[in-house]
């Protein structure tokens, strides 16, 4: 059974500047999972597009954002500083999670947190900084290639 579930462009409030990412809210869904990408990757990673497309068929919302703002993703394409800064990227799940809670939308849902690479280290982190708002949790790794 395939679900039209609209996708809006959404904005995250950080001290750094705005996240950008993709909220979709599947019509009677009572759950949201936040992906937490990592190692440099963003909301257009095609792995994580796929597996949001197949919770938001099951009634899942998902939030595809970016973990850092456009400013740092440009200097972290040069120097990558960023992409594995872990407490930098636990924070920045930290605000999701509250602007999240915050949402007329979205206060009431239940969270799940899906994060890989670096991402999941800040999702483990982001939720034990969150513990009274339940979230689950899922971590993807890679699986080794040919050369290990």
């Amino acid at each position: 059974m395939s679900r039209n579930v609209p996708r809006s462009e959404v904005q995250i409030d950080t001290g750094a500047g705005p996240l950008e990412g993709f909220l979709a809210l599947p019509a009677g869904g009572q759950s949201l999972v936040l992906f937490a990408h990592g190692s440099g990757s963003s909301r257009f990673s095609p792995r994580n597009t796929m597996v949001a497309g197949a919770l938001n068929t099951a009634g899942i919302g998902t939030l595809l954002f970016d973990l850092l703002t456009a400013d740092e993703h440009r200097i972290d394409e040069f120097t990558r500083e960023y992409r594995f800064d872990i407490d930098l990227l636990t924070r920045r799940l930290v605000d999701a999670l509250d602007w999240v809670k915050a949402g007329p939308e979205t206060k009431d849902l239940h969270l799940g947190l899906f994060g890989s690479s670096t991402g999941a280290a800040a999702a483990l982190m982001a939720a034990a900084e969150r513990p009274h708002w339940g979230g689950g949790g899922g971590i993807a790794g890679r699986a080794p290639g040919p050369g290990g």
